[in-house]
């Protein structure tokens, strides 16, 4: 496994489905963002749900998806929402 995995929430397969949407380094995760990021690894796999974002975004921020913000979860939901 690569850097990526070293992030909170990114395991193996997060991880192998970032590089296969061209996001190998963290510092490629944090200039693309969650949303973005999500929205790639969605078009390879219908199945990225709101647990996958948060966790990308939890990522990005160095914490469990768990320890988000209110207001970032709620942004996040409310993307989600719209791009389901």
């Amino acid at each position: 496994m690569g850097e990526l995995s070293k992030l909170p929430n990114i395991g193996k397969v997060v991880e192998e489905q970032l590089n296969q949407v061209g996001i190998t380094t963290v510092d490629q995760l944090i200039d693309l963002g969650s949303k973005e990021a999500w929205l790639r690894i969605k078009a390879i796999d219908k199945s990225a749900c709101i647990n996958r974002l948060q966790g990308i975004e939890g990522a990005i921020q160095g914490v469990k998806k768990k320890d988000l913000p209110e207001d970032v979860k709620k942004d996040l939901s409310e993307f989600y929402q719209t791009h389901k």
